[in-house]
């Protein structure tokens, strides 16, 4: 294994520069973070090998004094591998099933926001505007039915203002700032840096999160849940006596907001990459169109039974998630016990980084890879095929719970989009594909038309 020093001066700006690196180091290779242990998983074969066949063993998250800070390593996404991880999974995939894509009038209510969305986009009338926050809210709305049993208009000033937030601390959580503060936690008694503006800004959302919970809660009957927040509390109930419970009020805020975040910014960002790439890309837009136009016509709206009518547009989806890395490190795994991984000794608490940017670059997997090109998941007749190297919401046992409602969003809000509208850039503009780093890879802000067909 090889050792690299001087973690601590990355910054957003470098992050491509160190993911190029990394590609190129050994499969498992050793990690210095300023004193925390630490592996990279290069490509899909290493990936696959800890997080699938040790999926126990590569299921805890590292106890970083970031996610100290912020939850205490309590919630949902940062919690500990054990029963409080265990308790809160189940408890949201239930709850996201039972009041979200289990239910069969959910993807009436995804058709509903989308001409909410559409009908936002209209009122521009074909010039440029930026995409982001009506995409942001669209997606979010989706969420917020399942977790408090309702959708927040566009104009909702308090409501944007928190998402604006959880945007800034995806940013802010990859700063150099934030790695020197994970490395030296004692500087967290400075009163500058950015890891001050993260916490200042995680206190504020905390605080609208506590006052929202208890607006939706007023009416609540005892063991009738109508939304996450209900089912929560009917737990915290059930466990009332229960000294070792993980249910508590401080631990729903810390779920309530992981999930918002987790909902909204992947989903999001593949939509805002998927609009970039078909305004750059008129060909490809045009091939989705025409595709939706024979399957679905010019005026009903998509449905989720027509997506395997539609491989092509599948294609694009996938091809934009491959292409564009959302989440390229993925959240950072840690070892719960001792293990041996390709002759490697790793101990029991290592961070472990998996490298999705490697996986979805993986020359052994993707023909060139560096190529946008929806064709390469379709088949000799244009079927679409599934990839086993191609695991944009991760694996094993902290895969993504919502990746079911990301995929029937990303679906729903594209056909609707293209159905509608084409897209374009505004006249002389050339669009930056540089992406805009943190945490997530998003889309610098740009300006779209979107022309009435």
């Amino acid at each position: 294994m090889c050792l690299l020093q001087d973690v601590l001066h990355l910054s957003p700006k470098h992050l491509h520069f160190t993911i190029f690196i990394i590609f190129f180091l050994p499969k498992i290779f050793s990690l210095d973070l300023g004193g925390i242990s630490a592996i990279v998983l290069n490509g899909y074969d290493a990936v696959k090998e800890c997080l699938v066949h040790q999926s126990e063993i590569f299921a805890d998250r590292p106890s970083l004094p970031l996610f100290k800070k912020l939850t205490n390593m309590g919630g949902l996404l940062n919690s500990k591998y054990g029963r409080g991880w265990t308790e809160h999974r189940k408890l949201a995939v239930n709850t996201f099933r039972i009041f979200g894509y289990g239910q069969r009038s959910f993807e009436h209510k995804i058709s509903e926001e989308s001409i909410f969305f559409l009908d936002a986009i209209d009122t521009y009338k074909g010039r440029p505007f930026d995409l982001k926050h009506l995409i942001t809210n669209a997606v979010s709305n989706i969420t917020n039915l399942i977790i408090f049993g309702e959708r927040f208009t566009y104009e909702d000033t308090e409501f944007q203002h928190m998402i604006e937030i959880f945007s800034e601390n995806i940013e802010l959580a990859a700063s150099a700032s934030v790695f020197l503060y994970n490395a030296f936690p004692w500087i967290g008694i400075l009163p500058f840096g950015k890891h001050q503006q993260l916490f200042k800004n995680a206190a504020e959302v905390y605080d609208f999160l506590h006052e929202l919970i208890e607006r939706v809660s007023e009416n609540r009957k005892p063991q009738s849940p109508r939304h996450f927040v209900d089912a929560y509390l009917d737990e915290m109930d059930c466990n009332e006596n229960d000294p070792e419970s993980t249910y508590s009020r401080e631990n729903l805020i810390f779920s309530v907001g992981e999930l918002i975040i987790a909902g909204t910014e992947t989903t999001t960002n593949v939509l805002r990459w998927a609009v970039l790439f078909m305004a750059l890309y008129p060909n490809i837009q045009g091939q989705v169109q025409k595709e939706i136009d024979l399957v679905i016509g010019p005026n009903k709206m998509p449905a989720l039974e027509e997506k395997c009518k539609m491989p092509y547009t599948e294609a694009v989806l996938h091809e934009v998630l491959r292409f564009c890395n959302i989440a390229p490190l993925g959240i950072f795994h840690a070892t719960s016990k001792d293990t041996v991984v390709r002759g490697y000794s790793i101990p029991e608490g290592t961070t472990v980084i998996t490298n999705l940017y490697s996986v979805h670059f993986d020359e052994k997997y993707w023909s060139n890879p560096e190529v946008f090109c929806p064709e390469r998941f379709l088949d000799s007749s244009g079927q679409f095929v599934k990839k086993d190297a191609f695991i944009p919401f991760s694996l094993g046992r902290r895969h993504c719970l919502g990746e079911q409602l990301a995929r029937m969003e990303m679906f729903l809000f594209f056909t609707s989009l293209l159905q509608r509208f084409h897209l374009c850039f505004p006249h002389g503009v050339i669009p930056d594909l540089k992406p805009r780093l943190g945490m997530t890879l998003q889309p610098e802000p740009y300006l779209i038309c979107a022309e009435r067909r």
